[in-house]
């Protein structure tokens, strides 16, 4: 009897074992709720006034943010001094907006230099918080609040709503987190099976991740930017 109660017990550890290494492997990279074997691909249906070049280039745009996930990326927020134009810091660091610029520059739209450009006539209409008297080519552009102010000036400045088809690749969000620390990420063609919400390709802290994040913060901005005059 007791050569028996060790056997099943025995059994029912090895079960207990496999179905925890089966759902440690399916949740491996889950952060923040997002589980990467319950995501999926879908066809985004972009509203008709959109062309097919600009649809190719959101759909490219969504493409380059996903890649930055099979990186390394350190979290490194110093403040370092970069090449001008086209500069970037080592591409093994980086936060939330360089996800964006570098998505931008992989499609040829250099955003330290379309930022810089326009803060150079309009310093005034950016934020004042860091106390810069002047522009400068190094931060201006890796800062939420100046991209925001960019993305409502040259971009197309899109509803900010609680549905999430409103939401399409290519994309941009900014949130406000906790103690109104700004944020920036990227809507991708991938959704989540279980909640329905598009993807976001964004760094909170561990590099670029895919994660169903769209609704985990206050939207603070919502845009589609295609490069100056393309609106």
């Amino acid at each position: 009897m007791k050569t028996a109660i060790k056997k099943f017990a025995l059994f029912f550890l090895l079960i207990s074992i496999s179905i925890v290494g089966i759902i440690v492997y399916f949740l491996r990279d889950t952060q923040l709720g997002t589980l990467y074997a319950w995501q999926y691909s879908y066809n985004p249906v972009y509203p008709k006034i959109i062309s097919e070049s600009k649809i190719k280039f959101l759909t490219e745009l969504s493409s380059v943010a996903i890649e930055q996930t099979y990186l390394k990326v350190t979290y490194i927020p110093d403040y370092q001094e970069i090449s001008y134009p086209n500069g970037d810091i080592p591409e093994n660091q980086g936060v939330c907006s360089d996800v964006i610029i570098r998505a931008y520059r992989k499609l040829t739209i250099d955003l330290q230099k379309d930022v810089h450009e326009d803060m150079e006539k309009h310093f005034d209409l950016y934020p004042r918080i860091w106390g810069l008297k002047k522009t400068d080519t190094n931060i201006d552009h890796r800062r939420v609040p100046n991209l925001m102010v960019f993305f409502k000036r040259k971009g197309i400045i899109l509803p900010i709503t609680k549905q999430k088809n409103d939401y399409l690749p290519g994309d941009i969000i900014t949130w406000n987190l906790a103690f109104g620390r700004p944020h920036i990420g990227i809507v991708i063609n991938r959704k989540n099976k279980i909640s329905a919400n598009p993807l976001i390709v964004h760094n909170i802290g561990d590099g670029p991740q895919i994660e169903d994040v769209l609704f985990n913060w206050e939207i603070t901005g919502h845009f589609r930017y295609f490069g100056l005059n393309e609106k």
